[in-house]
């Protein structure tokens, strides 16, 4: 009977170093290969050993080079990235060829904390999620390096609708030296927000059509932006065994530090997903403070509010639309607006 074998894979981005350790640590193969997916695998399939797992760290090419793999049916598992750093930190000289050596050994004690890879579907999803709010964040940009730029020279732009502000651009420098430069920014500005429209017109029709994002969209506050970031974040809701950990998974919980006697709380870990963490919090002031329909999920942070402050609340509540979010699609429930009690307006 063969013995166990372990691989290590580290990516970069043309080069891929390979290692494979034997049950008890020895190193039995090495191999330099290219980073395309399939000659990855054939050369794993082509090895006479019997390879029990074979690790690479999350990154720009795991997803793709992963999604071989699996094709192949050979046991690959992508590691968390901080996870992996802390454990190659031990080594005294860092190269590709020791950090495969020390991915090997880490898939062979299993000292590892595997990520989820995201299905292709997610993936597309994601890629128009980034792509509009690139799109939103470069339009912006030119906005305010429009206004800078004319304050320069004593024009103040001042308080004007996302339609307005073009022709009060062109209105303040007319018939000065700013027209080509305003005129070159104003038609680039004017690019971005036409192909930030078509994304966005695209993600609404796509939460119009999915059926769990129109259950999404039934929690107050949660628009079809929210709505899909989670389905594309979370993509396989039975991985978080909990709803609960759902929040922390994306950053919304406390960092603990307990060692002795000290054992004390902080701030919000900021762990996971920037963007979802982002919409969140959004979604959660929307609730807030601009939706008028009384629901208990507002009368619980409007509690919270009075009792620790409205950043506290805020955060409370977005962790909480985070673990509503996950139960509604496991169970395939709407929200539940909740019983008002007797003598509460319906605007409180």
């Amino acid at each position: 009977m063969s013995q166990s074998h372990y691989i290590g894979l580290d990516v970069s981005a043309r080069t891929v170093n390979l290692c494979t350790v034997d049950h008890d640590g020895r190193v039995v193969h090495e191999r330099k290969l290219s980073s395309d997916p399939e000659e990855i695998a054939r050369h794993i399939l082509s090895l006479p050993f019997s390879i029990v797992r074979v690790g690479l760290e999350a990154g720009m090419l795991s997803q793709y080079i992963y999604g071989r793999l699996a094709e192949a049916n050979i046991p690959a598992v992508c590691v968390e990235t901080r996870h992996m750093k802390a454990v190659l930190s031990a080594q005294l000289n860092k190269t590709d060829r020791h950090d495969a050596r020390g991915i090997a050994q880490m898939m062979r004690v299993g000292l590892f904390k595997p990520v989820h890879v995201k299905t292709p579907t997610s993936q597309h999803l994601r890629t128009i999620l980034t792509a509009r709010q690139l799109l939103r964040n470069k339009f912006q940009d030119v906005e305010n390096e429009i206004r800078g730029l004319i304050r320069n020279f004593g024009y103040h732009l001042g308080k004007v609708t996302v339609r307005d502000f073009e022709p009060r651009v062109r209105e303040l420098v007319a018939d000065t030296d700013l027209v080509i430069v305003a005129d070159a920014l104003l038609l680039a500005r004017r690019a971005l927000r036409d192909q930030f429209g078509r994304l966005d017109d695209m993600l609404i029709r796509l939460a119009r059509q999915d059926e769990v994002t129109r259950r999404f969209m039934t929690v107050p506050g949660v628009g079809p932006l929210v709505a899909l970031t989670f389905r594309a974040t979370v993509d396989v809701p039975s991985r978080f065994a909990r709803s609960r950990t759902v929040g922390a998974h994306f950053g919304l919980t406390p960092r603990k530090q307990q060692s002795g006697e000290v054992d004390r709380s902080g701030r919000i870990s900021r762990w996971g997903d920037e963007m979802m963490r982002s919409l969140l919090y959004e979604a959660a002031q929307v609730l807030l403070t601009r939706v008028r329909r009384w629901s208990a999920l507002k009368a619980w942070a409007a509690q919270i509010s009075r009792r620790r402050g409205h950043k506290k609340a805020i955060i409370a509540l977005a962790r909480r639309i985070a673990v509503i979010l996950h139960r509604m699609w496991i169970d395939g429930t709407e929200f539940d607006w909740g019983k008002r009690p007797e003598g509460v307006a319906p605007s409180a």
